[in-house]
């Protein structure tokens, strides 16, 4: 009679799996091949450890203030605990990174090249945060900016004049099991044409090389995503249990080659594209607006997983230079916004040991947006306005003023670049000087949640 302690001296972990494997190998009374090969069909996978050592990753960035130096070694402190997860095989800092989350956690900035796995917490929940450009030519900036001020919604929810989904990819969306749920294709369609909040913004300026006027959006895949996202870390942490449960939750990750794996990576390509349509709808409709022709446009996303043969590139606010992870390239331009009172930088650049293909996204932050505020306590808000958008043309959507977005909250955009040329990550080819931009702004503080907070404790 076949039992568990037979099992377990074939090199088996007991497993809720034992009680019908031996029921049937008794059953079936399966010996030799027959049974090596009922077992390999029923008996989990081997669970694989985190790596007792870090795997290697390159470090394109440098202190160069004091008040830098604890952000760079918490990156890197993150950065070792995330490079011993099993499935990676290489890793990348940009000049720009900063931490996020808890230890472990894949910094901003930050590139992580996993072997035929996905991890859904390395493209976080803004997944394909991107920057599209459009070129109107000679039009004034101000008209352009009036024009997209008076078309894009920001802040929470959707809008009520919604852009019309495409036939097509509202199939796209119902052929892939993880974005057929009618919340997905709600969010699809009255997210579309919404930007957002945080540091999603609408951006003219002006080209330094021809003196043309360009508007550049920044945002994500909303709500959408955020769905994708909630999907994909549930599936991921079903494997990590069986696969590896000593990798940081945060860290579970999707087999690619499972059916679970291939259908997330479809939906992942899906959202890309309803990404790619709500930016050009705002682009268009600003155009139409104008009544103005479309001289230039091309764009990229720097939150995304990238795939090459058998390796997922897992970029977290980092912008691909290599043409292989941008199927609609445009001549090899990328877009690497700074902040609002800065240009947005035009690069292209080739890939090399130690970028990996990327480049940064130019958003990084030394300290947190709630410590930006503290230190800025001793001030007004319009204070604080005045003085770092003097000579801008800055808007909030929610006409109320965030300074936790302003130019002071950033990384300096100097050392950036500085880093950026000292590091090989890309050269500039042209600069969008600022004319002024539209942000969502505090658009909580009106919040039907946080007035009746305000009610309740006034009482």
């Amino acid at each position: 009679m076949f039992n568990g302690d037979m099992l377990i001296d074939m090199g088996f972990l007991p497993g809720k799996w034992f009680k019908e494997a031996i029921k049937h190998i008794n059953k079936h009374q399966l010996e030799g091949e027959a049974l090596t090969h009922y077992l390999k069909t029923v008996s989990p996978p081997p669970t694989v450890e985190p790596y007792t050592v870090p795997v290697a990753y390159h470090r394109n960035i440098r202190a160069e203030s004091e008040q830098e130096i604890q952000n760079v070694e918490q990156v890197f402190k993150s950065m070792d605990t995330l490079m011993t997860t099993p499935t990676l095989v290489a890793g990348a800092v940009m000049p720009d990174a900063c931490p996020t989350g808890g230890v472990g956690q894949i910094p901003v900035g930050g590139v992580a090249v996993a072997k035929n796995a996905i991890h859904p917490a390395m493209h976080s929940a803004d997944i394909c945060c991107s920057v599209m450009m459009t070129n109107f030519g000679k039009l004034a900036p101000k008209a352009v900016l009036n024009a997209a001020h008076g078309i894009t919604h920001f802040g929470g929810g959707g809008r009520k004049d919604t852009f019309k989904l495409p036939n097509e990819l509202e199939a796209m969306l119902k052929e892939n099991e993880y974005l057929r749920d009618q919340k997905s294709l709600s969010l699809a369609k009255s997210h579309l044409g919404t930007q957002g909040d945080g540091n999603h913004f609408l951006y003219v300026g002006v080209s330094r090389n021809t003196g043309d006027t360009i508007m550049v959006t920044h945002h994500g895949s909303r709500g959408l995503g955020a769905n994708l996202f909630r999907t994909g870390m549930s599936l991921a942490e079903h494997f990590r249990r069986v696969l590896s449960p000593n990798t940081l939750q945060k860290n579970a990750w999707i087999p690619f080659n499972s059916p679970e794996g291939e259908a997330y990576w479809n939906a992942l390509q899906v959202v890309r594209e309803w990404t790619k349509l709500n930016h050009t709808v705002l682009h268009d409709a600003t155009l139409q607006a104008l009544k103005a022709d479309l001289q230039d446009r091309f764009w990229n996303e720097h939150n995304f997983v990238f795939k090459d043969g058998d390796l997922f590139f897992h970029a977290k606010g980092a912008t691909p230079l290599a043409d292989k992870f941008v199927p609609d390239s445009k001549d090899g331009l990328r877009l690497i916004p700074l902040n609002m009172r800065e240009p947005v930088l035009v690069v292209k650049g080739d890939t090399t040991e130690n970028n990996l293909g990327f480049a940064p996204h130019g958003a990084g932050r030394n300290i947190s947006r709630s410590q930006h505020t503290r230190n800025n306590s001793h001030k007004t808000i319009e204070q604080i306005f005045k003085e770092e958008t003097q000579g801008l043309d800055v808007r909030f959507f929610s006409k109320y003023i965030d300074i936790s977005e302003l130019p002071s909250a950033y990384k300096n955009a100097e050392a950036v670049k500085r880093q950026m040329e000292e590091f090989k990550l890309g050269q500039i080819v042209d600069e969008i000087m600022p004319y002024g931009c539209i942000m969502a702004g505090d658009w909580e503080k009106d919040a039907p949640w946080r007035k009746k907070k305000l009610d309740k404790f006034k009482k």
